[in-house]
């Protein structure tokens, strides 16, 4: 299979003299409880670290290993979440949005240009958002790994706090253990009450309490 080169979108913006390139990703769409969190990330320019790549064809000891490095080399990074309270009230889509734009705004350096992962942005500056960008774009994959393992570590300590419902293990995703111990537990503030098997739990528990 012929080998993608990840910096095809950066190397048309170089052309233009534009260098301080910003992509932008978000992980946590999925989960039923925490945060969504995005990142954005200005590498320096033609850029190289080997095995970089979207996040989630990544195992969880590589984007380890990745992550401090990029943390390192990168010119800057920017940091956005939005809790699971705001995601309930303007959706996970909107949410989702509202988070890269955070994460934009505190980068240390203002970008000339933005690379972002299927999101258009409300923004001046200007972008473009690529379908599967974090599979196309090393400045996107970058920042797709910032997010997704600030994210698992939020999820690490929220499962110290709360250990029976074990967030380490699958960082709030609804996998059948998650799903069976919410259900045994009942839902903490952290959870997205708007999501589907969340709605559910409260819908049938209330119907619950009205039959007794």
């Amino acid at each position: 299979m012929e080998k993608i080169d990840l910096l095809v979108y950066e190397k048309k913006l170089y052309k233009k003299n534009i260098t301080l390139i910003a992509g932008v990703d978000e992980v946590g769409r999925g989960p039923l409880v925490g945060p969504v969190v995005a990142a954005a990330v200005i590498l320096p320019k033609n850029y190289k670290l080997e095995g970089l790549n979207d996040s989630k064809k990544l195992s969880e000891k590589k984007r380890e290993e990745l992550y401090p490095i990029i943390m390192k080399d990168a010119i800057a990074i920017g940091i956005g979440e939005v809790s699971a309270k705001e995601i309930d009230k303007i959706n996970i889509y909107e949410a989702s949005r509202k988070a890269m734009m955070i994460a934009i705004d505190n980068l240390s350096v203002k970008p000339e240009y933005i690379l972002v992962d299927a999101m258009p942005l409300f923004t001046d500056t200007p972008h473009d958002a690529i379908i599967h960008g974090d599979a196309l774009s090393l400045s996107i994959a970058a920042a797709s790994v910032i997010a997704k393992v600030t994210r698992d570590k939020m999820m690490i300590e929220l499962d110290k706090k709360y250990p029976l419902y074990g967030f380490k293990n699958h960082k709030g995703y609804p996998t059948k253990a998650h799903l069976e111990a919410l259900k045994k537990y009942g839902p903490l503030k952290n959870y997205r009450f708007t999501y589907g098997p969340v709605r559910d739990l409260i819908i049938k528990e209330s119907c619950d309490l009205c039959e007794k």
